[in-house]
């Protein structure tokens, strides 16, 4: 792992989930600054009066069941910052938030948008920066990734598929752009996890680090 994501060692989360995806990160933190922005930015989400403060995972689609689904991802490397997580399905909480696997070591896919190597739409992967020890998640790599940089997810009975990573941007919590989970459009790879700043009175971290990668060719 990099030497910006080697600095966040400090950090230590009692529930590592993303805020706006799922549940809250929470505990104790060196309240240190984000990575920089690349790539094209981010749009950000501004909630209209009245909406609830916090970004929900869309609902499952009925209209998608009778599509072609490719096969279901079960690992994410990048190579560069060694970044290599196992991947499981996640779907969504009673309150409509994505879940997130417990295991900083694993990765959660959310099973009802479009799996990696889909023709279209984004494809989101989440995890934790680090647990309630201090160590390091896989996701924490995040902070090191730099543009060109290759992700490669491996699938279950189908060859990999690769993607190039082509912007990185914090987003406030209560931010995280509906087009995150888009079901249409050009085909993506996001990646999201925790980001400064850490304001314990506030719940934990306000931002969500979001990495957005395109496809390589086959």
């Amino acid at each position: 792992m990099g030497d910006t994501a080697r600095r966040l060692t400090g950090l230590a989360v009692a529930t590592a989930a993303l805020a706006a995806v799922a549940t809250l990160c929470t505990g104790p933190s060196d309240q240190g600054s984000p990575p920089p922005d690349f790539g094209p930015a981010a749009p950000v989400r501004v909630a209209a009066a009245g909406e609830p403060s916090r970004a929900t995972a869309p609902s499952p689609d009925p209209s998608s069941r009778g599509e072609r689904r490719e096969p279901p991802p079960e690992r994410v490397l990048v190579n560069g910052v060694d970044l290599d997580a196992r991947v499981r399905p996640v779907g969504v909480t009673g309150g409509g938030s994505m879940t997130v696997p417990g295991d900083p070591a694993v990765a959660g896919w959310y099973r009802f948008g479009p799996a990696p190597g889909s023709p279209r739409g984004s494809a989101v992967l989440v995890g934790h920066v680090d647990d309630d020890t201090g160590a390091l998640g896989e996701f924490a790599a995040l902070y090191d990734v730099r543009p060109g940089d290759r992700v490669e997810v491996r699938r279950a009975g189908a060859g990999p598929v690769a993607y190039r990573v082509v912007a990185r941007a914090t987003v406030p919590k209560d931010g995280l752009p509906s087009s995150t989970f888009r079901r249409t459009g050009p085909p993506v790879l996001t990646l999201v996890t925790c980001a400064p700043p850490f304001v314990p009175e506030a719940g934990g971290y306000q931002a969500n680090l979001v990495v957005t990668a395109e496809p390589l060719p086959a």
